[in-house]
Formats: C-alpha cells, structure tokens, sequence
C-alpha cells in the first residue's frame, strides 16, 4: 500500500503536510528572484507569527536561533544555494507544526501569485518585443 503524507516515513521534512510539499515543489521549479521575493516574505511572516505566539521575544532571538540551526545543517539542498532561501526555509522547518501548517497555506498563495506575476510580466515583454519588431519594420 502507498504511505500516504503524514505518517513518519516521510522522505522530507515538509513532506508530512501536503500542501508545503506542494508549495516548496513549485518554489523550487521557480525562477532564482522568485524564489528570493518569496523567501524574504516568507521570513517576514515566520517572524511576525512567531512574535504573536510570544515563542521569542524579539527578532533577534529568532535570527539567533536560526543561525545556530543554519551552522550545523548540511549544504547539499536545493534552497541551500542562496542564503536568504536558506534562512527562510530554515526557519519554516524550525516553526511548530501548527504554525507551520498555517505558514504553508500563506507560502502557497504566495508561490502562485509570483508565478502569475512572472508570467503576465514575460507575456507583456513578449508583446512589447512584437510591438517594437513591428514598428522597426516600417
């Protein structure tokens, strides 16, 4: 029989929730300045969640444990290529379970919204190519 998400047995961390694992699947298909755009939003949300449930007391105490968490982890992942994706995500997997569960739904709407973003922007630079192509021409 398949395992299905949330047993134990799970390959990666964010694979017990369904949607992170959705989310970090499409995050990393995505382009590099997408990735960092949402990354940084990601940092900013982590941390405004975790100052309301009063887990630390200020930022600093965060960055602090994110860097003690970031010195010992392996450098061998997809989001390890950039530091602000590293750090983002190392604070994500650092979250308690239900935060992180209510970070991973944000985190999808993000991803889906810069993905359209990308898109509709090489959509009108296709256009402005087309437009500028055609006036050249006469």
């Amino acid at each position: 029989m398949k395992e299905e998400f949330g047993t134990n047995n799970a390959r990666r961390w964010y694979d017990k929730d369904p949607v992170l694992s959705s989310a970090m699947k499409t995050l990393e298909e995505t382009k590099d300045d997408t990735q960092i755009k949402i990354a940084l939003n990601l940092i900013k949300i982590i941390t405004e969640h975790n100052l309301e449930e009063s887990k630390y007391e200020d930022v600093s105490e965060i960055i602090n444990a994110t860097e003690i968490d970031l010195a010992s982890q392996k450098r061998n992942r997809w989001y390890d290529l950039d530091e602000t994706l590293r750090t983002a995500i190392s604070m994500l997997q650092n979250c308690p379970e239900d935060t992180r569960s209510a970070i991973a739904v944000e985190m999808a709407k993000m991803v889906v919204e810069e993905i359209k973003k990308d898109e509709e922007e090489e959509e009108e630079d296709e256009l402005d190519k087309l437009i500028e192509d055609k006036d050249e021409d006469k």
